[in-house]
């Protein structure tokens, strides 16, 4: 169960509309949203194809470094995967890579002066290094794979100081990108004379020299994880959101930090410094708003292709089309495709293999890189998608990967991340022996990671052994686990296999909070609005909310809407930038609250296209409240709206009838764009 103000923003808007004025209270109470029942957050961007060798004006140039196999110090699993991973996104986003693998200190020395010259001729340089690392006297050093440290003098000699490779890029004129996954452990306790400088955990800060973006896998001083899969949590996150197009460098850093906490339990927090002058963009390009559920969705509606509908099926079991894909799918599980030409599958961006490419990539999806091969076996990008696909474990194996098939089936909705859409209570329940069974195999060979203990006891609560939840559910909450804070607050506050004892759970939701989880921030926010459990606080209930907001709770960002609605903190005018933005963040709600102010002209100026736009996007993406808020209550929209939604639904071909600001004739063609989108006007341009 999580938290939401008052879901009916909608209608709540129209009523303070007619009556001229603002509740002091949009509601009596706070609406409880079943945990089970939240859509994943997914970002909201469609691909359009770009061919990064002509669409990047700007020269770029990448050093990745992964150093796994360390003589005098613990071998680490991954980092030579994240480097090979790392440098192929890059080379197809437009980088002249250079990659080392287990580089000798000489070997480490000789590549980065080559880096730094060439950086300093480049309009973008980018150093990403996996590895060991440590700090002593606040001063950073990567670890070759031929390092002996004993003293203090070894240090210099036989290490890279990342402060003297930063000093090379300075002053020159590119944008300089410095991604550190090498926080793993400190690999200096008990070595010789160093001191107890070197037995800080994890890595320094650094200075802020301008045009530079340094991102750690962690929080400074602190340690990450290697990873259990193929890559660390960093590196993987990065993968997942590292192609998107029309993200800057901000926004796919929070998606990063946000993925990375889920996946952690919020034990591991990405960092950044940044002293960047302007924005960068990976895969520059036009934002559209669509996430990539819809994309998805569309493209397999669109085209009728039963296997793409399964794609959709299989990656979102409980998604916001995952019955509409059921009945085309119907009984049999096949439909008859319109075409068996590959050139009629319309892509989301216009196009065809390229864009169909572009979207597999950026997705990291295995089934939608099989289908891609299954199209197109000879196609231009390949031996691209075949090196993929062997970088996507399948995660039905549960001897091979009990991690994946664990977190696969027992993943928390409100932890769903890039690669992880995370699985309802009622689906978990259907699989909750085969997730049980992986998630003690993923604990037993992970005992320092209270991670699998939360989704063990998640697992074991949907099969209603909720003794046995319970007790993990303490372990991993004892252990730091911030999700398991959460989840055992909200059994103790509804009394779910437990007394119920609202004191313990507010103090439960402080932890959580005071260690950064939004989900603790809300739940405690929405307490102190109460006044349940605890005396009533709004200004300090406002204040978490922000909190969780900032930290990319789109949940949090349509609450501080609501909050600004109610007048309990900011303005009229704010509640519009935070629907917008809680849209950006994965929540569809957002679209009808910001149409219905756009519409009314509600503490922003009156906008019927604008208003139109977002009451499209919703249709598209939403669980149908914005076409319901349409066809059911066409009185409460304006006829220069209705008039903007008649002109884009005509320019899309979905919409033949008169453009006369009445819904009659709208019902056919909304359930059209649904499907489709814009998709066949933007098949028709050219990228």
């Amino acid at each position: 169960m999580l938290y939401y103000l008052n879901g009916l923003v909608y209608r709540l808007v129209r009523s303070l509309l007619r009556i001229g004025h603002v509740p002091r209270l949009l509601s009596a109470g706070a609406m409880r949203i079943l945990s089970g029942v939240t859509k994943p957050r997914a970002l909201l961007f469609i691909l359009v194809a770009t061919v990064p060798g002509t669409a990047l004006a700007e020269q770029r140039v990448a050093l990745i470094i992964g150093n796994s196999a360390y003589q005098n110090f613990t071998s680490l699993r991954n980092p030579m995967n994240d480097a090979n991973d790392i440098a192929a996104s890059l080379k197809n986003l437009g980088f002249e890579v250079m990659k080392g693998l287990d580089l000798s200190n000489a070997e480490m020395n000789q590549i980065v002066n080559r880096f730094i010259e060439a950086a300093r001729r480049s309009d973008v340089s980018l150093f990403y290094y996996a590895g060991h690392a440590f700090q002593i006297s606040s001063q950073n050093f990567l670890v070759p794979i031929d390092a002996s440290i004993k003293s203090k003098k070894d240090v210099r000699q036989q290490t890279i100081e990342l402060a003297k490779l930063m000093k090379g890029l300075e002053g020159s004129k590119g944008l300089h990108l410095v991604f550190l996954d090498a926080c793993r452990n400190n690999p200096l306790p008990g070595q010789g004379d160093l001191g107890s400088d070197a037995t800080r955990d994890g890595l320094a800060r650094v200075g802020d020299a301008a045009g530079f973006l340094v991102a750690f896998a962690t929080q400074p001083d602190r340690a990450a994880y290697d990873g259990v899969g193929r890559n660390s949590w960093f590196s993987r996150a990065v993968l997942s959101h590292i192609g998107t197009q029309g993200q800057d460098i901000a926004s796919m850093m929070i998606n990063v930090r946000r993925d990375v906490i889920a996946a952690t339990g919020g034990q591991q927090v990405p960092w950044e410094n940044s002293s960047l002058t302007k924005q960068f963009y990976f895969s520059p390009g036009r934002a559209v708003a669509a996430s990539p559920e819809t994309q998805l969705w569309q493209l397999a509606a669109s085209s009728r292709d039963p296997a793409l509908l399964r794609v959709y099926v299989d990656r979102y079991p409980a998604g916001t089309y995952t019955r509409e894909a059921q009945v085309l799918l119907g009984n049999s599980g096949n439909i008859v495709i319109a075409s068996n030409d590959p050139r009629s599958t319309q892509i989301p961006g216009g196009g065809s293999e390229e864009n169909l490419w572009n979207f597999t990539r950026t997705m990291r999806v295995r089934p939608l890189v099989e289908y891609y091969l299954s199209r197109y076996p000879s196609g231009s990008h390949a031996d691209e998608a075949r090196k993929l696909l062997s970088a996507l474990p399948r995660v039905d194996d549960i001897d091979a990967h009990p991690e994946l098939v664990c977190e696969v089936n027992a993943t928390h909705p409100r932890d769903a991340t890039a690669d992880t859409p995370g699985v309802p209570i009622d689906l978990l329940a259907r699989k909750a022996d085969i997730a049980i069974d992986a998630c003690r195999r993923a604990m037993a060979a992970h005992p320092d990671m209270p991670h699998y203990a939360a989704l063990l006891a998640r697992a074991l609560a949907a099969a209603q052994r909720k003794n046995e939840a319970i007790e993990f559910y303490r372990l991993a909450a004892d252990r730091g686990n911030l999700r398991a804070m959460v989840s055992l607050g909200l059994m103790l506050e509804n009394g779910d296999g437990l007394p119920r004892d609202l004191k313990a759970a507010i103090r439960l939701y402080e932890r959580a909070a005071v260690g950064g989880h939004p989900d603790g921030q809300i739940n405690l926010a929405v307490a102190l609005i109460e006044g349940v459990g605890v005396k009533r606080n709004v200004p300090r209930a406002a204040q978490l909310m922000k909190k969780a907001s900032e930290s990319g709770s789109a949940i949090a960002t349509y609450n501080m809407g609501v909050l600004a609605l109610n007048r309990q903190y900011g303005t009229l005018s704010d509640a519009i930038g935070y629907f917008r933005k809680s849209i950006e963040l994965g929540d569809p709600r957002g679209y009808l609250a910001a149409a219905t102010l756009l519409d009314q002209g509600h503490g922003t100026r009156n906008d019927p296209v604008a208003a139109a736009e977002m009451l499209l996007a919703g249709v598209e993406s939403d669980s149908g409240e914005a076409m319901n808020a349409l066809i059911k209550h066409p009185k409460d929209w304006s006829p220069e709206t209705i008039r903007a939604v008649q002109i884009r639904l005509k320019e899309a071909t979905h919409y033949g009838g008169p453009i006369n600001g009445e819904i009659t004739g709208l019902k056919e063609p909304l359930a059209r764009w649904r499907t489709m989108g814009a998709l066949p006007s933007l098949a028709e341009e050219k990228f």
